[in-house]
């Protein structure tokens, strides 16, 4: 019997994956959660052979909770609406077995699941070749230039908190806009989210 978490905070959605994955004769739903910091204490209360988690939940995310259950025990398998490369990423080195999108189709969940209980890594494969087709272009440096202005730091904050002068700021911002292909400091911090590159 393969036994089984499920992370998701959508109530509709989670009854509805416990409720078909209890339909198949060798799996069994042995705790449902609706965040990260639930699913992880779930896991360690149960130890289920595999945990299937959506990726933005509140208190803590998917990735959160995958990276600390890493080397558990316990396969993990992200099930998201989200094919951000960022996230895949995120994800791969998290350890996790899987990652499906929701929009597959049903019987290819228990399917799923069963590949990875023996031993398989399961991939949507749109995510497999975005993830090889494009990689993060900013460097250490810029991406720490970015996240500050997503907190809402201006060039002579983000100068001071990096020990760097101003203009150098500047000549970081200026970068970071050429590379992401955009024209100003709001489209450069979407279109990071949007890939999924912010930790």
């Amino acid at each position: 019997m393969i036994r089984i978490v499920i992370a998701e905070d959508q109530r509709m959605l989670l009854g509805a994956l416990a409720s078909l994955l209890d339909l198949e004769e060798d799996m069994q739903v042995v705790g449902t959660a609706s965040n990260g910091e639930d699913a992880v204490r779930l896991v360690h209360l149960h130890k289920p052979d595999i945990c299937i988690m959506d990726i933005e939940m509140p208190v803590k995310s998917g990735l959160d909770a995958a990276e600390e259950l890493k080397g558990f025990g316990c396969k993990v398998m992200i099930l998201t609406t989200f094919a951000r490369s960022g996230y895949f990423e995120r994800a791969v080195k998290a350890g996790a077995n899987g990652y499906l999108l929701k929009d597959s189709p049903s019987e290819e969940l228990a399917t799923s699941i069963r590949s990875i209980m023996a031993g398989r890594r399961i991939y949507a494969s749109e995510l497999v070749d975005d993830a090889y087709g494009e990689e993060n272009p900013l460097t250490e440096r810029e991406k720490e230039v970015l996240i500050l202005i997503a907190d809402g730091k201006n060039t002579k904050e983000i100068a001071d908190q990096m020990y760097i002068t101003t203009g150098t700021v500047r000549n970081y911002i200026s970068v970071i806009l050429d590379k992401l292909n955009v024209s100003n400091r709001i489209e450069a911090i979407m279109r990071f989210k949007e890939k999924g590159w912010f930790k």
